[in-house]
């Protein structure tokens, strides 16, 4: 299971932190934290459930992170594994995680895919969204997974769509000329886009639209070309005995 103290920091001074796997017992402060997280025009049935939760932790435990802040919790990352193919990247955030039940969580795996990343108002001068990512990024690293892959909203995006269309938002939010409150954080986490979806979620202020944005585990590669070149030199030996 994966447990982190680190310190964050108010201005200049240090705040004792932990990142850890959430359970049963913090379900009602991950709920309060959706509700102040998304509130509305965002849609209330897509809070968090307690049954949803109950999965979350039942089923990819490793997935489920939250972050305290001098004991209490203020915010909380989920994610499932799933096979990605590249070649065929399109879906919906309800398709690919199963509105949020992940029941379709496949432990074999080759991404984790993040359901959700949510941090309380209260908290966001502190980094930990930041800090929940990289978190994410550890276990992506542990398990030996391809990437990082999800969904990120566009949040900015329907101040500008009789301006511009999707992508060429995104292009300008990549360029610096535009800030949205959410690719541009991803962006400074380390993600990259991939593509836009329309109709990934529904959401008014992203004009239902998403960027879906990765993070490439930079160890896999490397690792497997150990292991392709070693089954290599055994099957070489095999053959000239």
């Amino acid at each position: 299971m994966y447990r982190k103290e680190i310190y964050v920091f108010d201005r200049e001074r240090p705040v004792p932190t932990v990142i850890r796997n959430y359970r049963e017992s913090d379900f009602s402060s991950l709920i309060r934290i959706q509700q102040e997280s998304f509130p509305p025009p965002f849609p209330s049935e897509l809070w968090w459930s307690p049954e949803q939760l109950r999965n979350h932790v039942d089923l990819f435990p490793e997935g489920a992170l939250c972050i305290e802040v001098n004991g209490e919790i203020a915010g909380s990352m989920t994610g499932l594994l799933v096979d990605h193919d590249p070649n065929h990247p399109a879906h919906t955030w309800s398709e690919i995680t199963d509105d949020g039940y992940i029941r379709n969580h496949n432990p074999h795996g080759n991404t984790l895919y993040v359901v959700d990343i949510s941090v309380r108002p209260s908290y966001r001068k502190l980094g930990l969204g930041k800090w929940l990512m990289l978190s994410m990024y550890d276990v992506v690293v542990h398990k030996g997974l391809e990437r990082l892959l999800g969904g990120g909203r566009m949040p900015g995006y329907h101040k500008k769509a009789g301006e511009m269309s999707a992508e060429q938002y995104l292009e300008a939010v990549i360029k610096g000329e535009l800030a949205d409150p959410v690719i541009t954080f991803l962006l400074r986490c380390g993600r990259t886009p991939v593509k836009v979806a329309a109709d990934y979620l529904e959401d008014e202020e992203s004009c239902n639209y998403s960027v879906l944005m990765e993070w490439k585990n930079p160890f896999f590669t490397r690792r497997f070309e150990r292991r392709d070149k070693s089954e290599i030199l055994n099957k070489r030996t095999q053959y000239s005995k």
